[in-house]
């Protein structure tokens, strides 16, 4: 973990109650009215509210986050201007977090926020290292934080901002948030005509923004201030076309990239030759892990995200969490010093990894496990069905077919065994796990995909137990419990086996005796085999195959942890809209990626924000 002395603002109270970071030495907003000055200063300095009229999406970027008072007030704007159908996207850097608590008293100085306020602090982003996504609900809105150096921020980002808030403390007291290199990454995240806006007229700043083709200007201050900053770019916004697009596939992938979708305002038409959840997503619970790596910083990052992206969304899709945290028991000797490394990576929030002795797994376990184990907490278990009838929500679900694609006039057909065009559109998305290699097969470059076979057995009944991985697994369903489960490379075939049953028993027994024995008195279990899709590396594709074409598949056993970030990503894409991964991470998943590794990705120091 990063220490408090490393990531801490060192936030202080002035005598009138105003925040101050003792770490720069300055305030976070102005001891004569905060909310008054960030009104004139970056909401009407980037010609807000006249700017987004008549957008359906609008991306606001700032430097820094600090008490989340400029984006209150922006969501208090935009809730009560946003164009018909609009969403906002908010790009957010911060090297000092504060906590939620302490924004709060911060932003409880102006009640006429509230809501605002509340829907931020009810989902204030983590401390963490890294990218974080969270929505805003009742605001069709998105805020992205970057927690790290500006710098680093910006080249990982993806967006294009329509407006800046440049919002850093003072030149002379931060100069690492507007450096040469700070400016120039910022026009180079600006989309046509962007605006920015800020309190400082440092002549260093002037001429760093003008040099990169701004044209800026001095306006009247507030306050005390008698002058800032605005800017803008003399290039025209052009609104580009929203593309048609189908999916196939509806697992949790295909579900979750209709899911992503529609938050973005687009809907998607799906093909389903059988019905959602046929293959790997059709088991009665599945379990939502990540792949813990004490050696590779991208690997052990890009699953962090997936799992904090993963649970909010399962935590507001209804009745979909079947039990909360899971305990990771060793598989080897070595485990028990990975897990203590694995626990001390500054990734993860403060206890969400917790090393356990023998006598505190056994409790959690509900019986002895004869050694420690790994209590991730936030891992959860959930019910498959749930999320897909959620997310596939309203979509055009066409049960068909399809075994074709072909490039048409820059718009792809879905084409059927008989050579019927089932649909014509702008763009599509494979998420058929182990079936998009047969559609893809011959397709250049052609993903790397291997069939691996799994087969789970479940009981029903009174059969308590808390969600534990081993190498087996045995996970609540709800209504009884899910354990298994096989894992045979090579193998396609998704019949039943009496023999593979008694082995996910045994292998059970042989870890958790006392649980197999309640199984096995619960009565007659059932079966089921589905086809996990892997690739060489182990690590999932995401992104462009082909223009028009993406892929989101290779997820093996951890489907439902990374699905859900990935499809925003992919969807992000196909929108030309922000990605929630940095641009390190996207290349790690790239259907096009070569050997990548060890992309570490927290700064070694950060810049802040007032």
């Amino acid at each position: 973990m990063i220490s408090d002395d490393d990531a801490s603002p060192q936030l202080t109270w002035t005598e009138e109650g105003e925040p101050r970071s003792g770490r720069f030495g300055d305030v976070y907003f102005s001891r004569d009215d905060g909310l008054a000055e960030t009104r004139a200063v970056f909401l009407d300095g980037c010609g807000l509210p006249d700017a987004w009229a008549g957008r359906d999406c609008f991306t606001v970027a700032e430097l820094g986050f600090g008490t989340g008072l400029n984006i209150a007030a922006l969501l208090d704007l935009w809730r009560r201007t946003r164009p018909e159908g609009g969403r906002l996207h908010i790009f957010s850097i911060e090297g000092f977090p504060l906590t939620a608590a302490e924004a709060a008293r911060a932003l409880g100085a102006w009640p006429e926020l509230a809501e605002a306020t509340q829907a931020l602090i009810e989902n204030w982003p983590s401390a963490t290292p890294g990218f974080h996504r969270v929505d805003l609900p009742g605001f069709d809105a998105v805020l992205d934080l970057a927690v790290g150096d500006a710098t680093w921020a910006l080249e990982q980002w993806s967006g294009a901002a329509d407006a800046w808030f440049l919002d850093g403390f003072s030149p002379a007291l931060n100069p690492g948030m507007w450096s040469p290199e700070v400016m120039a990454l910022i026009a180079a995240r600006s989309a046509p005509g962007a605006r920015l806006a800020t309190f400082t007229v440092a002549g260093a700043v002037r001429r760093g923004l003008a040099e990169q083709g701004f044209v800026v200007e001095k306006r009247p201050g507030h306050g005390r201030k008698r002058e800032r900053l605005e800017a803008q770019l003399p290039s025209a916004f052009a609104p580009a076309p929203i593309p048609s697009i189908a999916v196939i596939g509806a697992g949790v992938a295909g579900a979750s990239v209709v899911r992503a979708l529609r938050d973005q305002g687009v809907r998607t038409v799906v093909f389903e030759a059988e019905r959602p959840g046929a293959g790997g997503s059709g088991f009665p619970a599945a379990l939502v892990t990540p792949r813990l790596d004490a050696g590779d910083a991208g690997i052990a990052a890009l699953h962090a995200q997936a799992l904090e992206r993963a649970g909010h969304l399962y935590a507001a899709t209804p009745d979909a969490v079947t039990g909360h945290g899971v305990l990771q028991l060793p598989q080897a000797p070595r485990d028990a010093a990975r897990f203590d490394k694995i626990a001390r990576q500054s990734i993860w929030a403060e206890g969400a990894m917790v090393v356990l002795d023998e006598d505190a797994a056994a409790t959690l376990a509900g019986e002895a496990t004869g050694q420690g184990g790994l209590s991730m907490q936030g891992a959860c278990a959930v019910r498959p069905a749930a999320v897909l009838s959620d997310w596939l929500g309203d979509a055009d679900m066409r049960s068909e077919r399809v075994t074709r694609l072909e490039r048409t006039d820059g718009r792809w057909r879905l084409v059927d065994e008989t050579d019927a065009v089932l649909a014509e559109v702008d763009a599509v998305v494979m998420a058929a796990g182990w079936g998009s290699a047969a559609l893809l097969e011959g397709h250049d470059p052609a993903p790397r995909l291997s069939p691996v076979r799994g087969q789970a057995d479940w009981v029903d009944g009174d059969v308590g137990v808390h969600s534990m991985a081993w190498g087996g697994y045995a996970v609540p369903t709800g209504q009884g419990v899910l354990y298994g489960a096989t894992h045979d490379r090579g193998d396609a075939d998704t019949t039943p086996r009496d023999e593979d049953s008694e082995r996910n028993l045994a292998t059970l027994r042989a870890r958790l005796p006392d649980l197999a024995e309640k199984i096995e008195a619960a009565g007659q279990a059932q079966s089921r085999a589905a086809i996990r899709a892997t690739t060489p590396d182990r690590l999932p594709l995401a992104g462009a195959l082909d223009d028009g074409l993406y892929l989101l598949g290779g997820l093996g056993s951890r489907g439902f942890c990374v699905a859900p970030v990935l499809a925003e990503h992919v969807a992000a894409l196909m929108l030309n809209r922000p990605s929630p991964l940095p641009r390190d991470l996207a290349a790690r998943v790239s259907p096009h990626r070569a050997a990548v590794v060890g992309n570490p990705l927290a700064p070694p120091s950060p810049a802040s924000a007032g």
